[in-house]
Formats: structure tokens, sequence, C-alpha cells
């Protein structure tokens, strides 16, 4: 049997290291997890002992961003720019050529060189499944089907007997079928791994837990390792934010899912369920890096672990993440493997769409000119400082943002409002610097710096100024 390295979707790493059979590689793609929950700067708030191995056997990228969402589901951009590898303003119509077979996504690509590739747990891209991967299982939908007691909770005293609670299985979400969706999954990956470790082909495994997005459930030992008392709320906590709306920062689905205005204890509890969820998801995550380890194959697989951006829960008074915050753009990104430099953390920004193009350079594909992302290779090699001069960010017609040299800016436009951050200074972007007369020219200059940005994303927007982007009046979001 050849000895070929193996891909999941977690994000990996290789090419770079003259590897003379095409590798395996793993992708594990969790769904609403912030960068914080693995510890990326040092400080674990939630247990994650397999996450917390990737990390220590790879290297981290502690500054890994989304670009943003053209629609209230940010993870349907997320997920379309990952498997088309456009960004977010040409996804759309590059999923719709590789519908038509002129362009190929992720998956095609690795299939043309010589890969099997499989895909199971959440998919919620506008394309189908089956027409771009060879296997599929248990494709799940962008979220399990929820009950109306699962919103605006909790309240401080409400009736026991009729509340909401995560480890109920008569509230479905993700118990619905009889088994945790998480479970179901690694069931899937080991599964395959087990059949794969007979053939001789290489393969690209795209593994999608929909945890922690919510309903945020978990079984109660896993409620339980989280005690109320030992949850802290955000430095950055408010009770309500002062820029919500349609014309700013919406308060859509996932804001419903909390009482306004919050309260400490509705957020603490929510933060407990996110917690729970991500711990509960890990342990499944373990039981798929044992079937890799057991296979033989484990030792040429490359690993990449990320999510499709991250999540407020409390933050700034926010629970979602239809904002241009720090909390909610950027997610882990975790690559392990083999020659990847064990316990090292890279802050350079970058997007975590970069894992398609790292991924063809490890396989030694060439990188189609309509992948505008970039292969994170050179800077793991120390080629390379710097992957994008700057970081932009955008949210429908209502929100945009820049990131450059430790600045960055946020926009409202239809409210003309701009916020302006030193991140370095100010980590939990709680000093807007635009009420500081000092700081005009910088503002000047960010607004110039994220226009042009915006023009070489084909930003429908065509300025910050302009009334010219159409938002549909129906903001739906799974």
């Amino acid at each position: 049997m050849k000895n070929t390295l193996n891909f999941v979707f977690i994000l990996f790493c290789l090419n770079a290291y003259s590897q003379t059979e095409k590798p395996n590689i793993l992708f594990i793609f969790s769904d609403d997890q912030s960068f914080e929950t693995i510890g990326a700067n040092g400080q674990t708030i939630v247990e994650t002992p397999n996450l917390d191995r990737l990390t220590k056997s790879g290297t981290t990228f502690t500054h890994a961003y989304n670009q943003g969402s053209w629609a209230g589901a940010v993870c349907i951009a997320s997920r379309s720019m990952i498997i088309s590898g456009a960004s977010i303003w040409d996804a759309k119509n590059t999923l719709q050529e590789i519908k038509e077979k002129k362009k190929f996504s992720w998956p095609e690509l690795m299939k043309k060189a010589g890969y099997t590739t499989y895909m199971s747990g959440k998919w919620h891209v506008p394309i189908p499944v089956k027409s771009v991967f060879n296997i599929t299982k248990n494709v799940k939908a962008g979220m399990p089907k929820s009950v109306k007691k699962a919103y605006n909770r909790p309240v401080e005293g409400e009736n026991p007997d009729t509340a909401w609670y995560s480890w109920d299985t008569k509230n479905g979400g993700f118990w619905q079928g009889g088994k945790h969706w998480s479970e179901v999954l690694a069931d899937d990956g080991v599964e395959f791994i087990e059949k794969a470790k007979t053939d001789d082909n290489p393969f690209f495994m795209y593994l999608a837990f929909n945890a922690p997005h919510d309903p945020r459930q978990a079984p109660k030992e896993y409620i339980d390792k989280y005690p109320l008392e030992s949850i802290k709320l955000p430095e950055n906590y408010q009770d309500l934010y002062p820029d919500m709306g349609e014309k700013a920062i919406p308060k859509i689905r996932d804001e419903r899912l909390a009482p306004f205005p919050r309260t400490p204890y509705a957020i603490k509890v929510h933060r407990q369920e996110y917690y729970a969820s991500i711990t509960y998801m890990d342990a499944q995550i373990g039981r798929i890096l044992e079937a890799l380890e057991k296979s033989g194959k484990a030792e040429n697989t490359y690993i990449i672990f990320t999510s499709d951006h991250g999540l407020a829960v409390g933050h700034h008074g926010l629970v979602g993440k239809q904002n241009m915050y720090e909390h909610s753009m950027r997610a882990p990104f975790i690559i392990s493997g083999p020659n990847i430099k064990a316990d090292k953390k890279i802050e350079t920004p970058i997007y975590l769409q970069d894992a398609m193009a790292t991924s063809l350079e490890l396989a030694s594909i060439k990188k189609p000119n309509y992948v505008s992302f970039k292969s994170v290779l050179p800077l793991m090699q120390n080629n390379s400082n710097i992957n994008y001069e700057s970081i932009y960010g955008a949210y429908m017609g209502t929100q945009r943002m820049l990131i450059k040299d430790q600045w960055k800016l946020i926009v409202y436009p239809k409210i003309k409002k701009k916020k302006l951050f030193h991140l370095l200074e100010d980590e939990f972007e709680m000093n807007d610097l635009t009420i500081n007369p000092k700081y005009s020219n910088k503002v000047i200059e960010m607004t110039n710096l994220l226009e042009a940005e915006m023009d070489k994303n084909n930003d429908p927007m065509s300025s910050l100024e302009a009334a010219d982007y159409t938002v549909s009046k129906k903001i739906r979001h799974q």
C-alpha cells in the first residue's frame, strides 16, 4: 500500500516540505467558534484537550479572519468562499460557474489530482454537495430545527418546568434523529478512516461540525463542567449595543436568542452552553484523531482545524456574528502534520479561507486564477512576513472594516458612523478613538485605504458615502 499523506478539514499544511507522494488532508470545520476558545492568546477559557494537542503538535495562526457576508447567515458566505476560493463579492458568481462546470471547487480540484474526497456534516453552500464530493454521508442543514422557548432566554427565576435546557433531548435540535449531531459526525469520520486505511489513494476529508452553533446543546455532564459561578462576563460586556438596527448591526435571529437588555445571568448561561458545546465537540474530535492514529496514516496526514467565523456571546452586548468586532471576525486556525513546527504561534493576519490555497500547494496542485486567497506555507517557512497588506471585512450594505498595522476602522455607512481602534493597546475594542481629534488624520487615512480595498474586492458599495447597496428587507438567518 502506498505511503500516502492524509488531509482532514481541521486545516492542513505541507507541500513545501518535499513529499514524494500526495498527502492526505483532513479538514475539520466547526461552526460559530471564536479564536478565544482554544487559548490562541495563551489563556484557554474552554476545556479542549484534543484541540490543545493539535496546537502543541502544530502551528496556530492567532489572527485568522473571515471576510464577512453578503447575507444574514454569515456561514453561507464563509463556506462559499472556502469551497470556491473566491473572495466575498465574487464567490456567488464563482459558485454558479462551478455549477455550470466552468470552474472547479476545492474538492473537485482535489479529486482531479487523484484524491478520494469525503464530506460529512454541515454543508450550507448553495451548490449540490454530491456534485462536488466523491462520497457524502449525513449531510446536515445550516442548523437543526429549534423551538420557540430557545429564544429570548434565560430569565432569572423562570419556571424550571417550562425552561429550555441544552441537555433535554425532547427539545430536538442537535438531538434530532436520536443521536447528537457532533457524535454522528465523529461516527462518520471514524468509519471513513477505517475504510481508507486499506485504500491506495490519498484522501481529502471535509468534516464539518454544526457545533457550537445554536441551539448550543450538549449532555449535562458537559454543562456541569462549567458552573455558572465560574463563568466570567466578557471584559467588554454591555447591556445593550448602541448601534443596533437594520442600518447597522441587525437584531436578527442570532441576537434574539438572549433577552434585551442583556443581563449578566443570561449571558453567563449562554456562555456556559457555548463552552459545553465546544468541549463535547472536542471529545468527538478526539475520537477522529484516535481513529487516524490507529489507521497507520497519522504520520502521513495533515490536519487543519478552523471555524467559519467567531461569535460574540455577550461581547459588546451582542450575541451573534453579524458584526465587525474581533470576537466575531476571528476564528481558530491550527495546522498539524509532518514537518509542521510544533507549538508555534504566528500572529500575521490571514483569512481562514486560505485553507484551500494551502491544501492545493501541499498537494502540488496549481492554484486556479479565480482562487483569490493565499497559501500560508510561506509564512510557516519564514519566507514571507505578510500575506496581505490589510484585512478587509464587510457585512451586507451596513458594515465595512479594515485592519492595517494594528489599526482597525469599522464603518456603518448607512448611519454615517465610524469607529477607530488600536488593537495592540485596546484588544477588547472598548476605546473608540474617533472621538479624539488627535486621530482625525488616521481616520481619513484608514477610510481611504478601506475604499481602495473595497474597489479591489469588487464591493457593490462604490464608496462609504454612497447609498447604492440594496439590502433585502427580509433578512433570514440560520
